[in-house]
């Protein structure tokens, strides 16, 4: 594999504190600590299906509400991803994954482009989670795009429930991304664009 594609990241604010460590070669050990429960819940099931070692740490103005965590969670992991990614010689650069949760269908598409984009097709029917403002899971994922340099989209087929849909797009980016990062033995360590660089 060469170097270890790992990356610490840290980025303070008045609203967040934040400290994110990734491995994207790892097993999916997830230590997430956000102040926001349900999040923290999301982001293990996306280190456990992207197989990436991830520890998360967020200090933020929950007294506020949750949207600075969140997004700048967002942005910070973004960043390492990128940072870990490095220059992007051998990796498979394309990936879809769609994931099943019971009734609730939702694809993830993406491609590491170095152009951060996020297109959310998806119709959460309910406002609120626990504590969680279900709008969030699409900022998290715009910030995330954004600050990777990834095009993602998710797509929602079918759904009724919000845990359900919101579980099963976190499942799908981190089970997409897992393909996306991975080494073509065949590709020889090229950059994989017609432009020689991503």
């Amino acid at each position: 594999m060469g170097d270890a594609r790992t990356a610490t990241v840290e980025r303070t604010t008045r609203e967040t504190d934040i400290a994110i460590t990734i491995n994207l070669d790892g097993v999916g050990t997830a230590d997430v600590d956000t102040g926001v429960p349900f999040f923290d819940h999301m982001l293990d099931a996306f280190a456990r299906h992207a197989l990436f070692d991830l520890t998360v740490r967020c200090k933020g103005d929950l007294e506020v509400d949750a949207h600075h965590s969140v997004e700048d969670t967002g942005i910070v992991l973004g960043q390492a991803f990128a940072r870990a990614l490095g220059d992007k010689r051998g990796i498979e650069r394309f990936a879809s994954c769609a994931v099943p949760m019971d009734e609730a269908l939702v694809l993830c598409a993406l491609d590491i482009s170095g152009r951060g984009q996020a297109f959310w097709a998806m119709d959460i029917p309910v406002d609120a989670i626990a504590t969680f403002d279900t709008q969030l899971a699409r900022e998290f994922f715009i910030a995330f795009a954004a600050n990777a340099g990834a095009t993602l989209h998710l797509r929602q087929f079918s759904g009724e429930n919000a845990h359900h849909l919101i579980e099963a797009a976190f499942k799908a980016c981190g089970r997409a991304l897992r393909q996306a990062v991975a080494v073509n033995p065949r590709t020889a360590g090229q950059v994989p664009s017609t432009k020689g660089a991503l």
